[in-house]
């Protein structure tokens, strides 16, 4: 009797397990579907809670799936093994996308510690399919016989990109090799996030705070309000506090007449993750140089370089390099020119020694005032962020005939995000996309798009993507609204352009959907809608002043026109900079033996560097190349403006708004995704390869000392 009672009880404790569990999954949005307009995540829903188990659950049910696949006792095609692939994982896809969105933009303690544990199992799970003999052996049968298929061409760039993809991940390696991959893999994934991590709590514990008004001589109005928001906020009322997010310490190094507060915003910026503390970064980027590089040689590469860019349009470190360093000599000597020139203000000033990093942008700021008669704060009030929104959105309309519709039904991630209905100009659903502008504690600097859901067709109807893009501009004050400097400005513009690229993305896999191609030809829809920012005829669409409702002056826009090139010397070496650190990290074929900071120094050293500047991003706080996927990378910003340069001429030399051509770059750049070869898809769009002199005539440099000619892909 007693143990039939005992076995009633187990029972009822089961039963009870299951239903909790059962009730656990029902309670979790990640597990039914959102219910919400156009089908975006379940934000109003989502907590941290329910991130973990979803992955988990997520990993289980594509291991599932991967294991049918590899296991079907079915003769290989293209449907049960390409495409079956492709339609695999959706569960783990949808909460990745929205956990790695979370992380980087509403970011807090539980999340990055769930990101840690989460990371081992992820990157185990990745290698599971990469590394799964059956599986690859049914991939590698179909790619065999490819030419028998009568494949369709996006089944064709499908099945050469998932063959590629594993034999690239390991799966031609020995046993041994692989067991040695999976433990390189799994420390790259969780000291890529570390890094990531350290910056942007090195960036949050900072605060130069301002208890003398005398110290806040030079800075403009909206910046001293702005900082006594923000010292309000902390809890510091009567005070200023300035940070190291871009819009508060660019500005302050801009227009501060006090060089040694200047000096130490700046050395606090310049040594973030650098400081010999709990959040210090060289040993992390020494260690993910390395480990890429051991991986790259274990896959039978010289270095990392040489195993990104073979799936480059730039192929190879040969043809990055020779562009880079085409590009470095007349950019450092036009920068030594502007060095000098404020040396000379200096010393007419009395300030005794050389130039200093932290004295560049105060200095230049007079200098264009001097020159050009152009102060940036005579532009800001002409660009508010509603005025610039609507000035990006008519640009697109009459590029496109897109409309945009904003939602206040539509559930999101923080209050700060606004979103928009994407239509065609005849009222049918493009997409949705979310827009994230200010900073705060819990988003990670920079500006970036991203996407929840990628673009694709199924059954022949067209599933339309959600886009997100975040930034970090200047913040609304008590006394006016978010004022942009003319470099955010550009930025929006910027990141509309890879919005666009996922927005309109017409194809048929969601693998090869929208921003899923090569990193030096995404820059390119990016970048060529910057040129349309500066335009007078746009800038007369948009840039209206926020109180008077006034449209712009042509005598502020020809000074904006004449200082076009005005510090191009500054800008290009700081870049070309960082990009050819990028590419010494990562074309090295033994291990770094040095630390991040010899290592970094050697580098510049060797090209040349001026003291008066430093990289546009140092080693301890590169997070392009670092924890954000632009490893090799990084000349892809310089590349694409060489493409987006060409480009734009197409526009400039007919009209800023021909709809031929917009018509030719949204069928065969914008909507193409990674369906087609770059190059191909650039010269159907072109007509010809790029050339370089466009590029060159933009940043004002030498003409002569780099010849005019095409770059071929």
């Amino acid at each position: 009797m007693k143990s039939k009672s005992l076995l009633i009880l187990l029972t009822i404790a089961q039963l009870s397990t299951m239903n909790a569990q059962e009730k656990k999954q029902t309670m979790n949005p990640f597990f039914q579907p959102y219910n919400t307009p156009y089908n975006v995540p379940a934000f109003d829903k989502i907590k941290n809670e329910h991130f973990k188990p979803a992955i988990l659950e997520g990993i289980k049910k594509h291991q599932a799936e991967i294991d049918e696949i590899a296991h079907n006792p079915e003769a290989p095609t293209f449907d049960n093994t390409i495409l079956a692939m492709e339609n695999a994982g959706e569960l783990l896809s949808e909460v990745n996308r929205v956990f790695g969105n979370y992380n980087s933009a509403n970011t807090n303690d539980e999340l990055q510690a769930i990101a840690k544990e989460v990371a081992p199992a992820l990157s185990a799970h990745a290698d599971n399919i990469a590394l799964n003999e059956k599986l690859f052996a049914r991939v590698k049968t179909i790619w065999n016989k490819k030419e028998t298929l009568n494949l369709h061409s996006e089944q064709s760039k499908l099945l050469e990109k998932r063959y590629k993809s594993f034999v690239r991940s390991g799966a031609n390696l020995s046993e041994n090799d692989k067991t040695k991959l999976r433990k390189i893999n799994a420390e790259l994934s969780l000291t890529s996030l570390k890094y990531g991590q350290n910056i942007l709590a090195e960036t949050n514990k900072y605060e130069l705070v301002i208890t003398d008004k005398k110290d806040l001589t030079g800075l403009p109005a909206g910046l001293i309000e702005a900082a006594a928001a923000d010292a309000k906020a902390k809890g510091k009322e009567g005070k200023w506090v300035f940070t190291l997010s871009n819009s508060s310490v660019m500005p302050f190094l801009q227009y501060s007449a006090n060089r040694k507060l200047r000096q130490e915003i700046w050395n606090a910026y310049q040594m973030r993750a650098n400081n010999n503390n709990e959040l210090d970064n060289k040993e992390n980027a020494v260690q993910l140089a390395n480990l890429r590089g051991e991986r790259a040689r274990l896959l039978g590469y010289k270095s990392h370089s040489d195993y990104v860019l073979e799936e480059s349009m730039a192929e190879n470190p040969q043809n990055v390099n020779k562009l880079l360093n085409d590009l470095w000599k007349p950019a450092l000597e036009m920068a030594k020119n502007e060095a000098a020139d404020i040396q000379k203000m200096m010393n007419k000033e009395g300030i005794k020694g050389d130039v200093q990093p932290y004295d560049w942008r105060y200095y230049t700021e007079k200098i264009r005032k001097e020159r050009f008669d152009l102060d940036e704060q005579e532009l800001k009030p002409y660009f508010s962020l509603e005025n610039v929104t609507k000035g990006v959105f008519k640009v697109t309309e009459n590029l496109y005939g897109l409309q945009f519709k904003q939602l206040n039904n539509v559930p999101t991630y923080h209050p700060d995000a606004t979103v928009w209905e994407v239509t065609e100009a005849n009222g049918t659903h493009v997409g949705i996309l979310y827009m994230d502008f200010h900073p705060r504690d819990s988003k990670r600097g920079g500006a970036w798009m991203t996407s929840y859901r990628n673009q694709q067709t199924v059954d022949g109807q067209r599933m339309a993507p959600v886009i997100s893009i975040v930034c970090n501009f200047t913040k609304p004050t008590a006394d006016a609204p978010a004022l942009l400097t003319f470099d955010e400005v550009s930025t929006y513009f910027h990141e509309f352009g890879h919005a666009l690229h996922g927005l309109l993305s017409n194809v048929t896999y969601k693998s090869l959907a929208g921003t899923s191609v090569s990193r030096d030809f995404v820059e390119l829809p990016s970048q060529i809608m910057e040129n349309w920012a500066s335009e007078p005829e746009v800038l007369k669409m948009y840039a209206k002043h926020y109180k008077t409702g006034a449209t712009i002056p042509d005598a502020l826009i020809q000074k904006l026109q004449k200082a076009g090139t005005f510090d191009q010397g500054f800008a290009t070496v700081e870049y070309l900079a960082a990009s050819l650190l990028d590419m010494d990290y990562h074309s090295q074929t033994t291990a770094i033996t040095q630390d991040a900071n010899t290592f970094e120094k050697n580098s510049m050293k060797k090209i040349g560097l001026i003291d008066a500047i430093i990289p546009r991003y140092r080693s301890t706080y590169f997070q392009h190349i670092f924890s954000g996927g632009y490893s090799s990378g990084y000349y892809s910003y310089i590349w694409s403006g060489v493409l987006d340069t060409d480009a734009f001429e197409a526009f400039k030399t007919t009209s800023l708004f021909n709809p031929e051509k917009a018509k030719l770059f949204r069928e065969n750049v914008l909507e193409k995704g990674g369906t087609e070869d770059p190059m191909i898809l650039y010269k159907r769009f072109r007509g010809a390869e790029p050339s370089v002199e466009p590029l060159l005539r933009k940043r004002g440099l030498d003409k002569k000392s780099i010849p005019a000619k095409k770059i071929k892909g």
